[in-house]
C-alpha cells in the first residue's frame, strides 16, 4: 500500500482528467468528478453514477449532475508506489469516463480500461 496524501491525490485525478483529448473532454455534459479519500467497496476504485450521454433524451433536462467517484484508499491498496498510483488514478478516471459516454465494462476491458 502506498500512502498518497488526499491533496496530491486530487491534483493527480485532476492531471487524468487534463489527459483527456480536448474534444472528448468538450463533450462531457453535467458530470461532476469527486474524490472520496476513505470509503468505498473494497475493490471497487471508481463510480460512475447517472445517465450515459448515450440515454439522455430530452426529458433529461434539468437532472441533477452525474457522478464520478474515484476511491483514493481503495487505489492507495493496490498500489506499490507512486507512479502506480498515478498510473492507476488515470486508469480509472479514463474508465469512469467512458461510463459517462455510455461505453460499458465488457467494452472497456477489452480496449484495456
Amino acid at each position: 500500500m502506498v500512502d498518497v496524501d488526499p491533496e496530491s491525490f486530487e491534483v493527480m485525478v485532476s492531471e487524468a482528467l487534463d489527459g483527456i483529448p480536448v474534444e472528448l473532454g468538450e463533450l462531457m455534459s453535467n458530470v461532476a468528478v469527486t474524490v472520496d479519500h476513505d470509503g468505498g467497496r473494497p475493490g471497487l476504485l471508481g463510480l460512475y453514477q447517472g445517465v450515459p450521454l448515450t440515454r439522455r433524451s430530452r426529458l433529461y433536462a434539468g437532472a441533477l449532475p452525474d457522478r464520478i467517484t474515484i476511491y483514493r484508499r481503495a487505489i492507495c491498496a493496490m498500489c506499490s508506489s507512486e507512479a502506480q498510483v498515478v498510473e492507476q488514478v488515470r486508469r480509472t478516471v479514463v474508465h469512469e469516463v467512458g461510463h459517462h459516454f455510455g461505453i460499458g465494462d465488457k467494452r472497456l476491458r477489452e480496449l484495456g480500461w
